[in-house]
C-alpha cells in the first residue's frame, strides 16, 4: 500500500504548524518511548443500546443500571471485554447481521502527553485486515448517471453481495469533563440508542419528519443522543424543547466528540470536532470534508486534477493500490461534464480541504501512519478552549473518557468501544486516573 506520499503530506502540515503558535510541540518528534502505555481493551458491542441496558433481558442489571451503577462494577473479571467481544461478534439477540469474519475484540494502546498548549493523545492498534482502511465510498458513473459506490458492511446491499464493503477506518475519543449525569460510569452506551442506524426499532422517515424537536433542529434521521434532551430518556421521539436543550448546552451538559477518519480527515492532518447532545452534532464553522456530489445534478462537484496526477477518475480495480484522496487546493479540479466519461470511471464522495475548515469545528490537528498492519494516531487537542461546543482541557483536570475504534470497512454499531476511562492531564501523585498525561519539557 503506498501511503508515502500523502503521509509526507501530512507530516509536512504537521511540521509547518509546529513553527507557528499553534503547536508548541511538534508531535512527530515526541519521545513516545518515554510516555506510559496504558493498553485499553475494545470490544464489539452488538445491538446493546441504552434501552436494552434498562431491559430484563440484561441479565438483571436493569435496576443496576437505572440507578446509575458503572458498568464495569458487573464486568470487572479479567478479559471481561475479550469474551463480550467474541460473544456479540456472532449471531446472537444483540448481533442479527454479524459480519463473516469480524472480529470480536481490538487492544488499543494509549499514551498521553501535554505542554503549555495542546494535549497530545497517542493511539495504536492493529487492523483486521493486511491493508490501511483509507478508502471511502465514491460517485461511479453507470453510463448514464453518477451514483453512490461502496457501502459499510452492515448495510443490506454489502451483505447480499450488492455492493462492496467500502468505508474508512476511524479512531474516535468521546470526553466529558463531570458535567453529563452517569457518564462517568456508563459511557458512550448514554448515547446509543433505539431508532438510530443499524439499531432495533429503526425510526423511519415520517416519525423523523413528524418529530418536534428533530425538525427544529433540521435533521431528518435519529443519531446519537444523551438522555437528559428527552422527557423519556429511553424514547427518542420524546425530545425536549430547543429552549432546554439549549440551556443543557450552556451548562456543559455534552459529551465532546472528536473523531479521526482515515480517508476524509487523515490526509490533511487533522481530527474533525463535534459533540452529542440532541444529536451526533458538528462544531461551529465548518468541517475539513464535505460532500462533492451536487444535489440537483447528482454528478460530481470536482474531479481529479489530470495535470497533476495523470488521471481525472480511478476505476473499481485500483481500489486499495495508491492514495486516492480528493483534496480542493493540492489535486481537484471543477467537474467537467464533457470530459469523456465512461462506465465505471469514479471519483470520491466526499471533497476534503484544510483551507476551508473554519471555526470550532477546525481545533484539532492529528497525525498517523499504517506499518505492519498498525494505525498510530496522534490526536492534537488546544488546550483552554473556551467555545460553547467544547469541553476545555487545562492542567490538573480529570476527565471521563470512552474509546471507539472503526475498522474493517464498517461504521454505525460496528465498531469496537472500551468501557468508560478517566484521563488526567499532571496533577501530581494525588491525582487517581486510568490515564496519566505526561508535562513535556
Amino acid at each position: 500500500m503506498r501511503l508515502t506520499t500523502i503521509t509526507l503530506s501530512v507530516l509536512s502540515v504537521c511540521a509547518a504548524l509546529a513553527s507557528g503558535s499553534a503547536l508548541a510541540a511538534d508531535p512527530a518528534k515526541i519521545n513516545w518511548s518515554k510516555i506510559p502505555t496504558v493498553n485499553v481493551p475494545l470490544f464489539y458491542p452488538g445491538q446493546s443500546s441504552y434501552e436494552w441496558l434498562l431491559s430484563d433481558a440484561h441479565k438483571g442489571a436493569a435496576k443496576e443500571v437505572k440507578r446509575g451503577d458503572a458498568c464495569i462494577s458487573c464486568h470487572d473479571e479479567k478479559d471481561a471485554e475479550k469474551d463480550l467481544g467474541e460473544k456479540l461478534v456472532k449471531a446472537n439477540r444483540l448481533e442479527p447481521t454479524p459480519v463473516e469474519g469480524k472480529n470480536g475484540f481490538v487492544n488499543l494502546k494509549v499514551q498521553a502527553a501535554y505542554d503549555d498548549k495542546n494535549a497530545y493523545l497517542r493511539f495504536q492498534w492493529k487492523t483486521h485486515n493486511p491493508f490501511p482502511g483509507i478508502e471511502h465510498q465514491y460517485l461511479r458513473f453507470d453510463g448514464h448517471e453518477w451514483k453512490v459506490y461502496g457501502f459499510p458492511k452492515l448495510d443490506k446491499v454489502v451483505q447480499e453481495g450488492k455492493q462492496p464493503g467500502i468505508y474508512e477506518d476511524r479512531m474516535t475519543v468521546m470526553l466529558d469533563d463531570g458535567k453529563v449525569p452517569n457518564f462517568a460510569k456508563q459511557g458512550c452506551w448514554l448515547t446509543c440508542h433505539d431508532g438510530e442506524r443499524d439499531m432495533p426499532k429503526l425510526a423511519t422517515k415520517d416519525e423523523v419528519a413528524a418529530n418536534a424537536m428533530l425538525t427544529a433542529f433540521k435533521k431528518n434521521d435519529v443519531r446519537k443522543y444523551l438522555p437528559a434532551t428527552r422527557n423519556d430518556p429511553t424514547d427518542w421521539k420524546s425530545g425536549k424543547t430547543v429552549e432546554e436543550i439549549n440551556k443543557l448546552k450552556a451548562e456543559g451538559g455534552f459529551v465532546d466528540l472528536i473523531q479521526w477518519r482515515a480517508h476524509r480527515t487523515y490526509p490533511l492532518g487533522m481530527a474533525d470536532d463535534g459533540y452529542v447532545l440532541e444529536w451526533r452534532n458538528s462544531d461551529a464553522g465548518k468541517d475539513p470534508f464535505g460532500g462533492n456530489s451536487n444535489k440537483e445534478t447528482h454528478s460530481p462537484k470536482y474531479m481529479y486534477d489530470a495535470k497533476k496526477v495523470g488521471y481525472k477518475s480511478i476505476t473499481a480495480d485500483q481500489l486499495r493500490k495508491g492514495d486516492h484522496f480528493l483534496i480542493r487546493e493540492v489535486n481537484a479540479v471543477p467537474f467537467d461534464p464533457n470530459a469523456g466519461w465512461k462506465e465505471g470511471d469514479m471519483v470520491p464522495d466526499y471533497i476534503l480541504s484544510r483551507e476551508d475548515a473554519k471555526g470550532s469545528a477546525a481545533d484539532n490537528n492529528a497525525i498517523a501512519s499504517w506499518k505492519n498492519g498498525e494505525w498510530t494516531v496522534v490526536m492534537i487537542r488546544p488546550l483552554g478552549l473556551t467555545n460553547d461546543d467544547d469541553k476545555t482541557l487545562k492542567e490538573g483536570g480529570v476527565y471521563n473518557v470512552g474509546f471507539a475504534v472503526h475498522d474493517d470497512n464498517i461504521t454505525t454499531r460496528g465498531h469496537h468501544v472500551s468501557f468508560v476511562r478517566t484521563l488526567a492531564l499532571g496533577g501530581g501523585k494525588d491525582v487517581k486516573a486510568d490515564i496519566k498525561a505526561t508535562k513535556l519539557k
